[in-house]
Parts: structure tokens; sequence; C-alpha cells
């Protein structure tokens, strides 16, 4: 099915019910909750994307958390994951403010929009490959709809570099053959016509990575400025 605007997009996507494995998760965790959240109610359903439909920059994540996204309904918000990468857009000039609560903060992206490969939380953040594909039809369309103003893709983590690359493939970009490496900092232009696209690798905003100092706040910003300035973004 073809979408004409991004918000007819997320409204049939917040009631997909594809991956039987991820409706149960996610709709088990909503119900169970975590104690510090227990008087709030979970989203629960899948999570859009998140940012203006004329964005010059995507950021592809991997699927939202199970406490984050999936309690609050917006992407990148209401986990720790989610503080370093708002802190990093708003340090580069992209987000209004450095750190979010809910869907209703009044948080704004300023030329960004983050989205992900898979829209549900998944059982120990990891989907299978036939749920990423199931879910591939909602990225394909979204990406579609934001090509007449996009000029950068912020891509967090291998599992989103190598979804991002199979959707702009799956769309008719060139996207070489073999497919560009994942690693962080690494960057690939990919061609359609006359169009050109620049992707951005960067290591995942995990704990597992912050915490460890795999990725730094400073590396975070470095990548998502490239980013900004490839799209004519000013800060």
């Amino acid at each position: 099915m073809s979408y004409r605007t991004i918000a007819a997009l997320d409204a049939d996507l917040v009631d997909c019910r594809a991956c039987p494995r991820l409706v149960a998760w996610r709709e088990q965790v909503a119900h169970e909750k975590r104690a510090a959240f227990a008087d709030q109610t979970y989203w629960g359903r899948p999570v859009p994307g998140f940012g203006p439909d004329d964005a010059r920059v995507v950021i592809l994540g991997l699927a939202p958390a199970a406490h984050g996204g999936n309690r609050t309904g917006r992407m990148f918000t209401g986990d720790q994951s989610g503080d370093v990468l708002f802190r990093a857009l708003y340090d580069t000039g992209l987000a209004s403010q450095p750190t979010v609560v809910s869907a209703d903060d009044g948080t704004e992206l300023y030329g960004v929009r983050m989205t992900a490969p898979v829209h549900c939380a998944p059982p120990q953040n990891k989907p299978t490959v036939a749920e990423r594909d199931r879910c591939a039809r909602w990225l394909d369309a979204e990406l579609e709809l934001l090509m007449p103003t996009l000029r950068s893709v912020v891509v967090l983590g291998a599992f989103g570099w190598q979804a991002g690359l199979r959707a702009f493939a799956d769309l008719g970009w060139e996207v070489g053959r073999p497919r560009p490496k994942f690693a962080h900092g690494a960057r690939t232009v990919i061609r359609r016509d006359h169009r050109e696209l620049t992707v951005f690798a960067s290591y995942h905003v995990s704990q597992h990575n912050t915490f460890t100092g795999r990725l730094t706040p400073d590396m975070l910003v470095e990548v998502l400025t490239a980013a900004a300035e490839n799209a004519g973004l000013a800060r």
C-alpha cells in the first residue's frame, strides 16, 4: 500500500499486529510494567517515527525499548539510550531540549526525523530477521515519503545499517556491491537517478556502548554534526 502522507502512514502503523511474538511481548510489558512506572499507562503498540515530515536528516535505530518507546509511545523517549541521543541532538542544535520524558513534553526536532526498522519492542532488544523483514514495508514507505527533502541518514548500530541499506536498495538506490561494512564513523554515498544521499554510521546508543565508553557523547555529536552539515542544517 502506498501513502501520500506520513500522518496516514503512522495512523496505520500503530494498529499493526503482523508479528505475533512482538505483539505478545509489547502487550505483556505494558500490562506487567516496571515498578518505577507502575502508575503510568504504557503505550504498548507499534511506535511511529518522530520528527517533521520534511526532515533533511533521518536517524535510524533498531527498535523501541520495552520501558522506553513502548511505554511513552515516542521513539527514543523514556530510557537512558534516548537520553544520550537527545542530549547529543540538543548539543548539535537539532533538538529543542536536552532531556525528554514523555510524548507530550513539547520536544521538537529541527530538520530531523527518527525511526527504526522494527517498530515494536522485541524481547531482549533482539528482533528476528523475519520480524525485520515483515516490518520493512513501513520503513520503505516512510523513507520514500521523506525523499523530497532527505539528504543525510544516520544509522545507529549494525542491525540498522544492514536494514537501512537493504531498504534503500529496495527503493531503487545504488548501494554498491559488496555492501559497505558497518563501522563507527563510516559513511557511504548512495545514488538514485540524479540524487545522492550520504549514509553515516554510529555505534548504537545502547547502555552497553555508552556505559563502557565504546560510544562517548563527543563521538555521537561528531557524527550528527557531519550529517547535519551534509544536509545543510546550520547550527
